[in-house]
């Protein structure tokens, strides 16, 4: 009985340390994969605009701009991310995307902006149910001529187990109803340890718009990092966009960037919005005070108007209950002239951001 039982134990032993071989094997393969298929695409990358027409900007002439965070067209008010604490990774399902973005081209279209800047567009992703959002932008908004610049293109991420958010290709959308003569990518840094596969491949995309005074508007769109708790990250980020600002400010251009900055543009959104005052990773003040020279982040009304850009996605949206805050918005030189700025109050019908959009002028 006594030899039966230990040959028993043995093989339950030798069974055990199979399945640790195998289970070892498949982690250590999965992560072989993710390290083999990492890859970030070169700094400083001409990219191609699709023109539909070659309208020239003209100065003292009122034009809107618009700047739209869609969340990859998955994020209705009943939705909440498993990164910010929530339930879910991916959408509920195709039609819920499409609707989002069957209401975010209907909210441009009511803004009518001259120029459109959206963030979190989707080209394919198992997290947007294999939506084409770039091409459903252009598609429905054919109007305008657009520049698509990629700053996410990751490997399948196996997480949250029970359903993974799975692989996608996503980046920057910018529309302008004047001629794109040229662009570029840039890279922004980010993390290079492993916190690497599950941040974007940030970036920022330029574009060149011609001015009937023979200068030219510098049209930048970006979406710097949320999760990173590595602050110098951010801050290089910032300091690469503010070198290209500047640069362009000093040649005699008119600069604007627009974006999602994942910091807090009024400096005090906890006080305005009555939210909790602890720091997210994404919700750290705007360092307005290191903006180049020239430059500024105009706020006009909106801490008097309180109407977030952004809310908190580890719960579904209840008015006055999840933490919400404004970190969207516009850096201008001072060549510019802002008649007013505003957020759209959307309810986050669509996404987890509302639109923040700006009228302003070209100084002569």
């Amino acid at each position: 009985m006594m030899a039966l039982g230990g040959k028993t134990m043995k093989k339950g032993l030798k069974i055990i340390l199979a399945c640790l071989l195998v289970l070892v094997l498949i982690v250590g393969g999965y992560l072989f994969y993710l390290f083999i298929s990492y890859d970030r695409l070169p700094d400083d990358l001409t990219l191609k605009p699709d023109n539909q027409n070659q309208t020239t900007l003209k100065t003292q002439k009122k034009y809107r701009a618009m700047s739209h965070n869609i969340g990859y067209g998955s994020y209705p008010p009943s939705y909440s991310f498993f990164m910010d604490g929530g339930d879910y990774s991916r959408a509920y399902n195709q039609e819920t995307v499409k609707e989002n973005m069957q209401g975010i081209v209907k909210t441009t279209k009511e803004l009518e902006p001259t120029l459109a800047f959206y963030q979190e567009v989707d080209q394919d992703g198992d997290r947007s149910q294999h939506v084409d959002e770039v091409a459903w932008l252009k598609t429905h908004l054919n109007s305008y001529n657009s520049l698509y610049g990629q700053n996410y293109d990751s490997a399948y991420l196996f997480y949250p187990f029970d359903q993974p958010i799975g692989k996608a290709s996503s980046g920057l959308v910018t529309l302008s109803k004047a001629e794109i003569t040229s662009s570029k990518r840039y890279s922004l840094p980010i993390e290079t340890n492993f916190n690497k596969f599950f941040d974007l491949d940030r970036a920022f995309t330029v574009s060149r718009i011609p001015v009937a005074n023979n200068r030219e508007f510098i049209a930048i769109n970006t979406h710097l990092s949320a999760f990173t708790k590595d602050r110098s990250i951010q801050t290089a980020q910032l300091k690469k966009i503010f070198t290209v600002m500047e640069s362009e400010y000093k040649k005699g251009n008119y600069v604007m960037v627009a974006g999602d900055y994942n910091h807090d543009v009024l400096g005090n959104s906890p006080d305005v919005f009555h939210t909790s005052k602890k720091r997210e990773t994404w919700t750290h003040p705007f360092p307005k005070d290191e903006l180049p020279e020239g430059f500024q982040i105009p706020v006009g009304n909106l801490a008097e108007e309180k109407i977030p850009s952004a809310r908190a996605l580890n719960e579904p949206y209840q008015k006055n209950k999840t933490m919400t805050t404004l970190i969207d918005g516009f850096i201008l030189s001072d060549n510019i002239t802002v008649d007013d700025v505003h957020v759209k109050n959307m309810a986050f019908r669509y996404s987890d951001h509302n639109p923040i959009y700006l009228d302003f002028r070209l100084n002569q």
